[in-house]
């Protein structure tokens, strides 16, 4: 296993088969050559080109959304971009853990959603997560009710404006008030719309993986004059 990747001792999940799944899915990360993915080569290749890569959380990141789930007995939760589901299994673990609920997650490419399912069969977490499969800016538009938390992590794009700016858009208005958007790659539009008091956030930049935002949602947005 990566030393980056391995998961704490004392992190807050205890379910020795959910742990297992988790393990194993560590020890088996790959990312494609350093040269294959990057600011300026990786935003403008096809997700479908990289299907056989699972990007995932780290273990630090899936602690916190377990930990805050709980916290706040989370029962419907957002996963975009759910990949091979490693996400999805620490949000699909709170939830069982407040009593039920359920993870709705988006991802474009189907083998991953595939990849997914079965991840999270093996951790006896299958009955709490609806994985949508496609463009998660239509998949995500009903969300069924009232949002607890988001995960927004989605494929950089190689222009306009970013998925993670387009989706919280789509998502923010669902969010509950009191409810939490975890944003992992910092993406500048992103910031921009989360860090403007107009639209009912405050945040701040905690010292995970490249730097992990956390933003509240304190108040609906502002209405336009």
């Amino acid at each position: 296993m990566h030393p980056d990747f391995t998961p704490s001792a004392s992190g807050p999940i205890r379910d020795p088969r959910i742990l297992s799944v988790i393990e194993r899915m560590n020890a088996s990360r790959n990312r494609p050559p350093r040269d294959g993915l990057g600011p300026d080569q990786g935003s403008t290749r096809d997700p479908q080109d990289f299907a056989e890569f699972g990007f995932s959380i780290h273990p630090d990141q899936g602690d916190l959304i377990y930990l805050l789930c709980r916290g706040m007995g989370a029962r419907r939760v957002v996963d975009f971009a759910t990949s091979v589901g490693m996400s999805a299994i620490y949000f699909a673990a709170a939830i069982r853990d407040n009593g039920g609920g359920q993870m709705i997650g988006a991802e474009l490419v189907a083998s991953k959603v595939e990849v997914a399912r079965r991840n999270l069969t093996d951790a006896g977490l299958a009955e709490y997560a609806d994985i949508r499969v496609g463009d998660a800016r239509e998949t995500l538009r009903d969300l069924g009710g009232p949002v607890d938390f988001a995960l927004i992590d989605g494929w950089p794009l190689p222009e306009g404006p970013s998925l993670a700016r387009q989706v919280i858009e789509i998502v923010a208005p669902q969010l509950r008030i009191g409810g939490y958007i975890l944003n992992d790659n910092a993406e500048p539009d992103f910031l921009d719309y989360i860090r403007d008091p107009a639209n009912g956030f405050i945040s701040v930049t905690l010292p995970i993986k490249r730097g992990t935002e956390l933003a509240l949602k304190v108040a609906e947005p502002a209405k336009a004059a």
